[in-house]
């Protein structure tokens, strides 16, 4: 029990939950769903599709009902913010430009914090049926079986995964510098377009790494749990602890991290951003 909440049940809710959830968007790969952007501006990159918003109903309202007295923070709704002390942190569909091209990497993720500590974290593939899921003090798992962070130990074997902001274009920090330090340092970088499944790619070992900027809280709350559960290391872009509202994400397997802080290179920078309802505003 974690502040009166049973977590086992926790786990099996998320499970049916965020499964239930990938089914619906696997519905939509499948057949035909409308495309907006969320910025009126025609240059504007950041969209929404059908898919995200039937996804996100099937899991808000699952958690209306079963945790009434929660709040909610979910991408595509305003948050519903009552003071409580636990948070639902949701992103019903995480690579959404590549869904909309039919781009075989996207996933949905959820997790659960009480007093801003996550505690339960889930990420779900549903193309390739992979459930990711963790839960504070009790290790990370892909569909039911124990999972560990790669021994990975020379920065120039290592393989990491980035991603760029929506603000690239009109905004200098905006991850290319980084990348081209880290690029020459490492056997390869990927840029997958799920910040959620990189995140689990770190805790399963496929990755060594990952950094990203200007994320929001859904897209690696639960990430970062996992590759905490699987024996990693969370950090923001200097190397300090960190938490779900950072400026910049750091992960690793904890053998090259402070390698990677290094090559990224943000250390003693100011990274912008203040906390307003628990998400952060850049």
């Amino acid at each position: 029990m974690t502040g009166g909440i049973d977590i086992d049940q926790v786990l099996v809710f998320m499970t049916e939950v965020i499964t239930s959830a990938g089914a619906e968007i696997l519905s939509y790969h499948r057949g035909e769903f409308g495309v907006e952007r969320k910025n009126v501006k025609e240059s504007s990159i950041d969209i929404v599709t059908d898919a995200d918003r039937a996804s996100e109903d099937i899991i808000v309202e699952a958690i209306r009902q079963r945790f009434p007295e929660h709040d909610i923070v979910s991408e595509e709704r305003p948050p519903e913010i009552s003071g409580s002390p636990w948070r639902w942190l949701i992103d019903p569909l995480d690579g959404t430009v590549n869904f909309s091209h039919r781009y075989p990497v996207f996933c949905v993720s959820m997790s659960l914090a009480h007093e801003n500590c996550i505690i339960a974290g889930t990420v779900y593939d549903p193309l390739r049926g992979e459930l990711f899921q963790a839960a504070s003090g009790r290790g990370a798992y892909l569909n039911g079986l124990p999972i560990h962070v790669s021994t990975t130990d020379r920065m120039e074997r290592s393989m990491v995964a980035t991603g760029f902001p929506y603000d690239r274009a009109t905004h200098p920090d905006n991850n290319l510098a980084e990348f081209c330090r880290v690029m020459p340092r490492v056997q390869g970088v990927r840029r997958g377009g799920s910040a959620a499944l990189d995140l689990a790619y770190v805790a399963c070992g496929r990755l060594d790494g990952f950094w990203e900027l200007k994320l929001k809280p859904w897209d690696m709350a639960a990430g970062m749990l996992l590759v905490s559960e699987a024996g990693g290391r969370v950090s923001d872009g200097a190397g300090n602890p960190t938490d779900a509202y950072t400026y910049c994400v750091v992960a690793s397997n904890g053998i090259i991290h402070d390698r990677l802080v290094e090559a990224i290179g943000r250390r003693g920078r100011f990274d912008p951003g203040e906390r307003t309802d628990g998400v952060r505003q850049d």
